[in-house]
């Protein structure tokens, strides 16, 4: 009597449910555009070139969709992978400066702030105490 042995993968959060044909719904989603997108281009392409470059094209024009179905790096799909790496690359600046703003520096900040208020409503106070003076001298 022969054993028979299954593999049972250590991280159960990489195994991914099988919809039909051991595919994920994700892959049989991606393939069935493949072939909803490729066999009519395949079948256009036919009456201007001849068969095998009609193929060769139909091939390029499905690999998109092969590699969004079975692409993956580090649990990400291509697509999520592919922003990621456009912003890093692209959007974001290059050189990000590191700025600190340690407690010190706000204390300092917020008192000379401070000042500069009780300043200025010290001077709107002299300003109406000089306005009162003013209108009682004149009357």
């Amino acid at each position: 009597m022969a054993a028979s042995y299954i593999s049972v993968p250590r991280d159960l959060t990489k195994v991914k449910s099988k919809v039909m044909f051991n595919l994920t719904k994700r892959q049989l989603i991606c393939f069935g555009l493949a072939a909803l997108v490729g066999v009519p281009s395949f079948f256009l392409l036919k009456l201007a070139f001849s068969i095998s470059t009609s193929v060769m094209i139909m091939m390029v024009i499905m690999m998109p969709f092969f590699f969004l179905a079975m692409y993956e790096k580090h649990g990400q799909p291509l697509e999520v992978f592919l922003k990621h790496f456009i912003q890093a690359n692209f959007v974001r600046p290059k050189t990000r400066p590191y700025k600190t703003d340690n407690y010190y520096a706000a204390l300092i900040r917020q008192a000379k702030a401070e000042e500069e208020v009780e300043k200025i409503v010290r001077i709107s106070e002299e300003r109406e105490k000089e306005r009162v003076r003013d209108a009682k001298a004149s009357d």
